[in-house]
C-alpha cells in the first residue's frame, strides 16, 4: 500500500470517528431537549437550519446550495430513514 493510500486510509477513519463522535454528542443533546418537553420535529427543524448554516458558513452558498438539492433523491432513496432510538 503507497504512503498516499495509507494517508488516505488514515483521513479517513479519523474523519468516520469524528462523525461516530458527533452523532453520539447530538443524540445525547437530543435525547436531553426531549426530556425537557422540545417537540422532535422543532428540535429536527432547528438542526436542519444549524447543519445548513454550518455548511454554509464552512463551503459557502453555492456548494451548501448543491448539498441541498441533492437531499431530496437521496430521502426518497432511503438513505436517512433509520430506526432512531426513542428513549
Amino acid at each position: 500500500m503507497s504512503t498516499a493510500t495509507q494517508n488516505s486510509a488514515t483521513r479517513e477513519a479519523a474523519e468516520h470517528e469524528q462523525k461516530r463522535l458527533a452523532l453520539g454528542y447530538l443524540h445525547d443533546a437530543w435525547l436531553e431537549a426531549r426530556h425537557d418537553g422540545i417537540e422532535g420535529d422543532c428540535l429536527a427543524q432547528t438542526a436542519l437550519f444549524l447543519a445548513l448554516a454550518e455548511l454554509t458558513t464552512t463551503y459557502g452558498e453555492e456548494a451548501a446550495a448543491c448539498y441541498a438539492e441533492n437531499l431530496g433523491s437521496r430521502i426518497r432513496n432511503g438513505e436517512f430513514s433509520v430506526q432512531i432510538l426513542r428513549q
